[in-house]
């Protein structure tokens, strides 16, 4: 008994000594990307973009979409969501494989303007750190604002405004919310997803998004199903 205890001993003293050392270089990472570019400076150099789009004028079914769709807890946590973590855990444990990373949107504008797309575990800790200091920094609707407007939804379009006006020729208030679902769905995977690419896949994720929208009220069956014209 007490030959395991030792080895429990040794293995979680082996498991803390690597635990502290990515954490450590994912703080490295952090630092390095904050001082190269503050959070302030960050957001001037996004809003200067010529297609930059503030979130207040998107249509409420668009940003409800979003939410649904890519991190329904978004008005809940502050920055990270350890309930997701947790099942995406699990997921790539059953998968042997990074299948699902349980990233929030603060964590996905953090990616898009600070980091690469590799998944590497430092690199992911680095994303954390950054996620807490964008939400101690700026408030929901501003980084939801700067991450709709830093996200790729394919055609070389890297704004919503981009977006709406490439795919259905009209400024994103004027999307109906048949087309406001469907553009909610791209990012995921834009090559994919785009309309232009394959439209039958495109419609196929729009119903995806339909389903998370239902599952957390924010329509119900018969509005979806007059949306999508069933």
């Amino acid at each position: 008994m007490k030959k395991v205890l030792k080895v429990i001993y040794l293995i979680s003293i082996i498991f803390i000594i690597i635990a502290l050392y990515f954490i450590g270089k994912g703080y490295s990472i952090y630092k390095d990307a904050l001082d190269s570019k503050s959070i302030k400076d960050m957001q001037e150099e996004i809003k200067e973009k010529e297609n930059y789009y503030e979130v207040n004028k998107l249509p409420k079914i668009y940003i409800d979409a979003v939410i649904s769709v890519e991190d329904h807890r978004y008005y809940k946590h502050k920055g990270i969501d350890l309930i997701a973590i947790g099942r995406a855990f699990i997921n790539d444990l059953k998968a042997k494989s990074f299948i699902e990373g349980g990233s929030t949107i603060t964590q996905q504008l953090a990616k898009n303007v600070y980091f690469t797309q590799d998944k590497k575990i430092e690199r992911k800790i680095a994303e954390i750190f950054m996620a807490f200091k964008l939400e101690k920094e700026l408030n929901k609707d501003e980084i939801l604002e700067l991450y709709l407007n830093t996200s790729y939804f394919g055609e070389g379009y890297y704004t919503v405004k981009e977006a709406s006006v490439g795919y259905f020729g009209k400024e994103p208030n004027d999307m109906t919310p048949n087309e406001a679902i469907m553009l909610a769905g791209i990012p995921n995977a834009p090559s994919l997803y785009a309309p232009t690419q394959n439209i039958k896949l495109a419609k196929e994720r729009q119903k995806q998004v339909v389903n998370k929208m239902i599952e957390y009220n924010y329509l119900s069956k018969k509005e979806a199903k007059e949306i999508l014209g069933d």
